[in-house]
């Protein structure tokens, strides 16, 4: 396998008539298992009238139930602390993990067996493997190490690859720099966002992290991944080449990896995942080159069956030969462009963080920013974008920054106009895991007349 650029390299060159066969008996596999050994699943799919016998080619894929986050987290509500989606005893589980999570909200609970945490790790080997990595690789892995699954698995993965593995859990950034350098790290994992906070806090200590060993960054957890301009800024500060992957602590591991010839975006794992793309009013699919929302099923992970369930994220697919590296896995050109619910109209205009964070990034002299949605003078919706300048001794430089970027924000969202405000240096959050840029302190005028904020 040394030689080849797949880890697997039958599946990932698979022909596409052979992949959706495979596809077809691994689902009916999958609804066989779910069916016998989940109750809840078993009556959604008996009452949607599928049994494995029914399901012929991928067409019949929509006729399962689609599954939300919400139905997920109620039956947690009604059946904690799992709710009733487990395949197996829980005393049969190694691993226990959990969604980030938001204030307020009930975060996803999952288990793990060791046939499923071998899975999880293997999910990963292909995306480091396809982007270049190999045993002799010395690989630093900037995450807590908490329950939030994150870089768990790549952890696994790379020792599975016999690569050397620098954990940095429990490490302030500072000491995370330190140790890459003196260690002499090749590959750094890690969010975007961290990525950036590192290469920050090197130019600090002095280190010039483009003279250091390492080759590679692998990217998760935030869509920044496949912003250009974000992964270009991160590639010019760490002299490095940096390469997106995306997953969900409701499969436990990526389903999504850049390749080394980095076509734009991340191939999909389709030997191992169904992805559709569908319209997320409809619930129609949309064909090639359209925006929709994930729809993901997955086969690798006994303990909890995941049957068609909708992401909430924003996906382009296009065709596998997209791309020159002969892998037949469609793509997510773009990656994953950001959240169904992540979308906030502004006086009638759509605004994406994804798409702000595009154009901050155009500005290399920004080292961090924040969207700031309010409500001025109780009737009137405004988004400011706060920003840090440091090292900028020249107000005039400053104001002209300040001023190109409101003016590049209005021009890509049909003339809104943005309020841009200089932060001072270090007052903005910064973040090692999922960055949380955008606040929104609008009020909003309910049912009865009350105000209150979102």
């Amino acid at each position: 396998m040394t030689n080849s650029p797949y880890w697997n390299p039958r599946h990932e060159t698979m022909p596409r008539e052979q992949l959706d066969a495979l596809q077809v008996r691994k689902l009916r596999e999958l609804v066989g298992w779910a069916g016998v050994r989940v109750p809840w699943q078993s009556k959604r799919l008996r009452d949607a009238g599928v049994s494995p016998d029914s399901i012929a080619s991928l067409d019949d894929l929509r006729r399962i139930p689609l599954l939300t986050r919400d139905e997920w987290m109620q039956g947690q509500v009604e059946h904690p602390p799992y709710g009733p989606i487990l395949a197996a005893p829980e005393e049969a589980a190694i691993r226990y993990h959990m969604t980030s999570g938001t204030t307020g909200r009930t975060p996803i609970r999952v288990l793990d067996s060791l046939k499923d945490w071998e899975w999880i790790a293997e999910m990963w080997c292909y995306g480091f493997w396809g982007f270049g990595v190999r045993p002799r690789d010395r690989v630093f892995i900037a995450f807590g190490y908490a329950t939030f699954i994150g870089f768990w698995g790549a952890h696994y993965a790379c020792e599975k690859m016999g690569c050397l593995v620098l954990p940095g859990g429990a490490m302030t950034t500072d000491v995370r720099v330190k140790t890459i350098v003196e260690m002499g790290a090749t590959v750094v994992c890690s969010t975007p966002t961290y990525a950036l906070r590192m290469a920050q806090e090197a130019r600090s200590l002095g280190i010039d992290l483009a003279s250091s060993p390492v080759e590679r960054l692998i990217l998760s957890g935030e869509p920044a991944g496949s912003i250009p301009a974000t992964k270009k800024l991160i590639e010019e500060q760490w002299g490095a080449k940096a390469a997106d992957t995306a997953g969900m602590t409701e499969l436990g591991t990526i389903m999504v990896f850049e390749c080394s010839e980095q076509p734009g975006g991340t191939h999909i794992i389709e030997d191992h995942y169904i992805e559709e793309v569908v319209d997320p009013a409809t619930d129609e699919p949309v064909p090639y080159g359209e925006m929709g929302e994930r729809v993901v099923t997955s086969f690798g992970r006994g303990f909890i069956p995941v049957l068609r369930y909708r992401t909430r994220d924003y996906v382009v697919k296009v065709p596998a030969n997209t791309c020159s590296c002969g892998r037949t896995f469609d793509i997510y050109n773009g990656g994953i462009r950001g959240r169904v619910d992540d979308m906030k109209l502004v006086r009638g205009t759509n605004v994406y963080p994804r798409a702000v964070e595009a154009i901050v990034r155009e500005f290399p002299e920004i080292d961090e920013f924040q969207i700031h949605l309010y409500t001025a003078e109780g009737i009137r919706d405004e988004i400011e974008v706060l920003v840090e300048i440091p090292g900028s001794d020249e107000e005039a430089d400053a104001d002209r920054i300040v001023n190109d970027l409101s003016r590049s924000l209005a021009q890509a969202h049909e003339g809104l106009r943005f309020g841009v405000r200089r932060a001072e240096d270090g007052s903005l959050p910064r973040f090692e895991l999922k960055a949380k840029r955008l606040l929104d302190e609008r009020i909003v005028i309910g049912t009865e007349g009350e105000r209150r904020q979102t």
